[in-house]
Formats: C-alpha cells, structure tokens, sequence
C-alpha cells in the first residue's frame, strides 16, 4: 500500500516523529495549566485533581492514547538513531553538514532516555500512592523532599533541551522554514522550551524554598 510505503520512507518516519511530537507537545500544553493550579492553593489543586478522576473511563482512554504516541514517538526515535548511527559507521557517509549540530540535538537520545526514567518514576510514585492521603499533600511532600525535588528539576532541564531541537525540527518538518517565519521560530525554539521548565520546575523549587509554605 502507499501508505505503508510512505510511512517507511525517510519523509514518513520524519513526519511520524513530528506529528507525535506534536501530540505530546499538547499534552504538555494540558498538563502544565492543571499543574499552574499548585500554585494557587491546595484546594484549588485538590479540586482539579478531584474533579479529573471524577471521569475514570476519559482519563483511562486518554493515558491510554497517550501511551501508544509515546511509544511510537520513542520507538520511531530509536530507530531513527540507529539509521544514523549506521550512516555514521560507513565510510561513504558525507561528513559535511549544512547546519552544525547544537548540543540540543546530539544529546537528543540522551534527553530522551531522562525523560523517559522520569515518566517511569514519576508515574509509579504517584500512581501507587496511598489513596487515603489527598494528592495535593501528596504533591507537596515528594516535590518538596530534595532528592525527588531534584530529580524532578534535572528531567526538566532534560525536556527543555530536547524540546529546543526536537520542536525546531518538528516545524521543519511540517515545512514552516520559510525566511519570514525563521526568526519567529528561533526565539520560539528558546521560548517555548524555557516556559514549560519554569512552569514545572518550578514547582519543587516552590516548596523547598518555603514560598510554598502556605499552599
């Protein structure tokens, strides 16, 4: 079929790793504005929290589609890797580049292998919490304890990186390399990333610095 052909084709496995990105780009985008209610109180919190697992059949479709653009995103990812590891090996690999590799983008696997640790440990933490302690505190007391407070801001770091190529090479993708929108798309590919590290690291460093004491 064409389809399977085109998929399998060099532009295919570019346009699955940027449609991907994208989605999980969205979900960030969700995900950071239920995590904004932290800083508002902890009722405010607790009450998004409360009121999303209100809907256990939406939250169990959505993960579970989130699960499989993850997968395909990492799987796709990996093996893209090991396409240029290959090309890398031989000696008829052109070794001239038309745009120099940042350090964003040669640390893309590495980056990638940090987010996913953290997904890993983050999910498991949270999911098989006590369910008689609300989340809210729960929250607090993990994200305020050092080492996964730590952790928790070393993955973030780990996002924004990657997200600072990956997002850039997303939009080439999807061709949005235009002259007049490239200046646009370089600030972007600083903006974005530093906003989702501030929204989100930020937290741990909320409740270990005290600013949090009275959330």
């Amino acid at each position: 079929m064409w389809f399977v052909r085109f998929l399998s084709s060099s532009i295919g496995k570019k346009l699955i790793m940027a449609t991907t990105g994208l989605l999980l780009l969205l979900f960030l985008c969700t995900h950071v504005a239920g995590n904004a209610t932290i800083y508002m109180s902890s009722e405010v919190f607790q009450g998004y929290a409360d009121e999303l697992h209100s809907h256990p059949l939406i939250v169990i479709v959505f993960s579970t589609i989130f699960l499989l653009i993850f997968l395909a995103h990492i799987g796709m990812g990996l093996f893209l890797f090991y396409q240029n590891w290959q090309v890398s090996k031989s000696r008829y690999s052109v070794t001239t580049r038309v745009v120099k590799n940042t350090f964003s983008s040669e640390t893309m696997p590495y980056t990638g292998l940090i987010i996913l640790t953290f997904l890993i440990v983050h999910i498991f933490s949270f999911t098989f919490s006590s369910s008689e302690v609300p989340i809210s505190v729960t929250v607090k007391e993990m994200l305020g304890g050092f080492f996964y407070g730590l952790f928790y801001i070393v993955s973030f770091i780990a996002l924004a990186f990657h997200l600072n190529h990956g997002f850039w090479s997303m939009l080439q993708t999807f061709g949005m390399n235009h002259p007049r929108y490239n200046d646009a798309i370089s600030k972007l590919t600083l903006i974005l990333p530093l906003f989702f590290l501030i929204m989100f690291a930020g937290i741990p460093l909320y409740f270990m610095t005290g600013l949090g004491a009275s959330y």
